[in-house]
């Protein structure tokens, strides 16, 4: 996805009145294991709606729909698997 697909694609889900089963909004890092869960609850919320892709956008207050920006760099975080 080019940068200019990606902004309107952000100012398309930003003009949702709220969070909804396909997409899902945080400001920063979450557990690996929640976000696991939003993956997997978006995914079946948007084939539930007919939607062809959920979405889970660091970056935007899940309240008031704000770009706030993000701390989170998925990139840098490790996953350690529990033995």
């Amino acid at each position: 996805m080019t940068e200019p697909e990606l902004h309107k694609l952000i100012e398309k889900l930003l003009k949702l009145p709220k969070e909804c089963e396909w997409a899902e909004f945080k400001l920063n890092y979450q557990s690996p294991e929640d976000i696991g869960e939003y993956i997997s609850a978006l995914s079946n919320g948007a084939c539930l709606q007919n939607e062809a892709f959920g979405y889970l956008v660091f970056g935007i207050d899940d309240k008031t729909l704000k770009l706030l920006g993000t701390t989170f760099r998925p990139k840098a975080e490790k996953f350690k698997k529990k033995n």
